[in-house]
């Protein structure tokens, strides 16, 4: 079941690769999540020290009077992947023109999961011809519908 998605992402970049990871979280980010609060506009996935962050990810408290002071909705969760996934996204974040950014979070049986993907922006020119194809093939749904 998806909890948190960041549609912006087919839209404003072409996917080139995509990972599934597990993610460190507080049990009030968790009961956050389930209840689809947050976001994830604006996010991406950064490689430091052999290790991966998702930053910029929004994780609203789960009941505020109950939240300690020093909670922090914008802080940087770390992403549990092998070494060689990890290796990976290092070598896309180095290359010019590629990022690392978070698709959806998700439930797998009683662990949120982030699907994660490596991505080329895209153009202004590609974004209308991709609108211009949902258009078509949504069209000729319709006509084989009606029919």
């Amino acid at each position: 079941m998806i909890l948190l998605e960041n549609k912006k992402v087919r839209l404003r970049f072409e996917v080139l690769e995509t990972y599934s990871a597990g993610m460190e979280l507080l049990g009030t980010e968790v009961k956050a999540l389930r209840n689809k609060l947050g976001s994830l506009d604006g996010s991406r996935i950064i490689v430091r020290g052999g290790e991966a962050y998702l930053v910029n990810a929004t994780i609203p408290p789960y009941q505020v009077p109950n939240t300690a002071e020093s909670y922090d909705p914008m802080r940087a969760r770390r992403l549990l992947l092998s070494k060689k996934e990890i290796a990976e996204l290092a070598d896309a974040e180095e290359k010019k023109g590629l990022t690392v950014v978070p698709i959806e979070m998700y439930n797998s049986k009683r662990f949120v999961k982030l699907r994660l993907a490596i991505v080329r922006g895209k153009g202004k020119a590609d974004r209308r011809e991709d609108i211009k194809k949902a258009d078509a093939k949504r069209d000729m749904e319709r006509a084989l519908r009606n029919r």
